[in-house]
């Protein structure tokens, strides 16, 4: 039992956190949290990240931090991440997870709305990446991100007509490994993991009859859970995975193997 302890505990680390107010980030916060890491959250709702990193504390006994952060205005993300540093010490770990969906048939779609789901999804995501990996390189630290993709970057999703997520969420995956290669060599290791249908506050406004279709097609027959996420995202942030890197490890109840 020490060994497993050892292997997945996360203790004298800290993480930061994109999208971690709700949702997926949110619940991931609670489990690094649990495994002994200190949390960083940056969320564009700002009084939200702020409870969030008050509950961990008092709950987890963690060191955290929040702030209101737009991941696609790079200069903003450059002077949270400094503050974050200033306020935390060394950051050693990343989890890249804010991103938006519009579901809208390619036809109606409007060039904003594209731009403003690749902004985020892409841009967003190499923007923190970027930041965060300059940040590890040039204080020497040997440390490790984990992004989240989205299994519709593998498939094409329906009844649902998201091209811009899809089309986003493949850039994500293959942002991975392309961080993965370059960034071997200063011992930075870079993952991703792409979910499958997972109910969260923002799938809880689909309609219905879709969230019912998306578990009748997955294997397991329903949808999955924010906290069936954590332990991936923990494996790959840990010193388990410690010869894992450009790896996307997929955690969607089967859906993609039919």
């Amino acid at each position: 039992m020490d060994m497993l302890k050892k292997l997945f505990s996360l203790e004298g680390k800290t993480i930061l956190i994109t999208g971690g107010a709700q949702g997926i980030g949110r619940e991931v916060a609670n489990h690094v949290a649990a495994v002994g890491a200190d949390v960083v959250i940056f969320d564009l709702q700002g009084d939200k990240a702020e409870r969030a990193a008050k509950e961990i504390a008092a709950t987890y006994g963690r060191r955290t931090h929040s702030c209101e952060v737009d991941v696609t205005d790079y200069d903003g993300v450059k002077a949270a991440l400094e503050a974050a540093v200033e306020k935390m010490g060394q950051i050693e770990l990343l989890f890249n997870n804010a991103g938006i969906v519009i579901q809208k048939p390619v036809i109606e779609s409007t060039p904003e709305e594209w731009n403003k789901v690749i902004d985020v999804n892409l841009n967003g995501v190499y923007y923190v990446a970027q930041l965060f990996g300059k940040y590890l390189i040039e204080n020497g630290i040997k440390g490790s991100i984990v992004n989240t993709a989205s299994m519709s970057g593998i498939i094409v999703n329906y009844p649902q007509l998201q091209a811009s997520y899809n089309t986003s969420k493949a850039g994500v995956t293959h942002l991975t490994k392309s961080l993965a290669y370059e960034w071997a060599e200063y011992g930075i290791r870079v993952n991703c993991i792409s979910p499958g249908y997972i109910f969260t506050e923002l799938t809880s406004f689909v309609r219905e009859d879709w969230r019912a279709k998306w578990a009748e097609w997955t294997p397991m027959k329903r949808l999955g859970k924010p906290e069936e996420l954590a332990g991936a995202v923990i494996y790959l942030l840990s010193d388990s995975a410690t010869f894992t890197t450009g790896c996307e490890l997929v955690v969607d109840g089967g859906f993609t193997i039919v």
